[in-house]
Parts: C-alpha cells; structure tokens; sequence
C-alpha cells in the first residue's frame, strides 16, 4: 500500500534551470549525448554529468552507452507529457531577438512532443481526423479510440498501420489514442500509438522535416499544400 505521491522530488529535479533546460532538449524524444545537453544548459561537462546523474537517479532519464559515449532520453512519455503539461503554466521568456522570435514561431506552428506531433498543425490534423469520423474527440489526458482508417485521409495516413505491437515485438501498453494537452494551443492533440504513427509518417513522406538544433519541425511545401486540403 502507498500514499500519495510525493510531487517534490520530481518537482526538485525539474525545478533547477540547467535540469530543466535538459528535459525540454530531450522532449523529442531523441537521444542525445551528454555533451550536446551541457551546452544547451550552458553548464560545463562535470556540471552537466552531476545534472544528469540526478534525473537517471530520479527516474525522469535514461541512459545507454554507444562506443565511448553515453545518451540520454526521457524516461518515457509520462515524462513528456509531465514536463509539456509544466510548460502551460510556466511564464513565457521574452523574445528578444529575431532568431528567439524565429524559433517560437516553428515551435507554435510544429513541433515534436516526445513521439508525437504537436502545435498548430497538429490541432488541425486532430480536427480533420475526428471529422472524418476516423477518431472520438480527443480530451486531454484521456485516452480515445481509432474508429476507422478508410476515410480518404485515413488511408493517405496509413491509419490501417497501426497496431498494437511495438518494435520489440511486446503488446504495447500504451493507449491506441490519447489526447495530449498542447501548451501552446492549450487544446488537446494526437498522442499514443497513433500519434508516434501520424509523426512517422509526415517524416517520411516529407510533410515536415525535422530542425537541427531545437524540437521544431518545418512544414514543407509538399506539407503545406496537403495541410491546407484538410480545410
């Protein structure tokens, strides 16, 4: 038996800008080597490698060595969806130079949440996808259900493709579809199998393209013009 869940330890963890400037890095959902978070947390190696031994520790970070370096994720999506569900109440920062305003602007419009697809686009998407009766509306941390995949878009998504086992070959316990709280749109977008399905597919069908150097995503021209046919 336990009792109610101590918030302050993740919150301590999260609550230091180095750790937390971290956590938002890997919300991508990719791995990345400890050298590449100290500088996005402008903190030397050592200091760095202390942060990160206290998120593993934590259990908010995992990491693997590959060759003579060591890669650091996000524990899992709960994590993301913790640090997303932060960002709508945290204050914004100023924007005080163009490249700032530059990069908000992607990540408004597009942007990797963990696995998934998140910002503007991804409302629409969800909009599209519910009008087409192919997914219930989606609440935010509630999960939902795929009702059908052979809607025009259902099929040019290849919605048929999603199942319920993973990579690994394991039944996934991850929710089929689950609506997943935007914190820039402050409505609730496409997680769960579904959205790791939607979010492989744009890439690969070069909708969106991924941006060195932040989570953004770019909406290509082939992207724009199939974005703007879902209205």
């Amino acid at each position: 038996m336990h009792g109610d869940a101590d918030l302050a330890e993740p919150a301590r963890l999260m609550g230091e800008p180095a750790r937390a400037a971290m956590l938002v890095a890997l919300l991508d959902g990719r791995a990345l080597p400890a050298s590449e978070l100290a500088a996005i947390a402008r903190v030397k190696p050592p200091t760095a490698s202390a942060h990160l031994a206290q998120l593993v520790a934590g259990g908010l970070v995992t990491d693997r060595r590959i060759g003579r370096h060591r890669y650091f994720a996000l524990a899992g999506p709960e994590v993301a969806g913790a640090v997303e569900a932060l960002q709508l109440i945290a204050p914004r920062r100023a924007v005080t130079s163009y490249s700032q305003s530059a990069t908000a602007r992607r990540l408004a419009e597009a942007r990797s949440c963990y696995d998934h697809l998140a910002g503007r686009i991804a409302l629409d998407l969800a909009d599209a996808l519910v009008a087409e009766g192919a997914i219930s509306p989606l609440d935010a941390g509630e999960p939902g259900r795929l009702h059908a995949t052979d809607g025009p878009l259902g099929v040019r998504l290849r919605l048929g493709e999603v199942g319920d086992v993973g990579t690994t070959g394991v039944r996934s316990r991850r929710p089929e579809v689950r609506g997943c709280l935007d914190w820039t749109e402050r409505r609730p977008h496409i997680a769960g199998r579904l959205g790791s399905h939607l979010l492989a597919v744009l890439l690969a069908d070069g909708w969106v393209a991924r941006v060195p150097g932040d989570r953004s995503l770019r909406v290509t021209a082939a992207g724009r013009e199939a974005f703007a046919a879902l209205g």
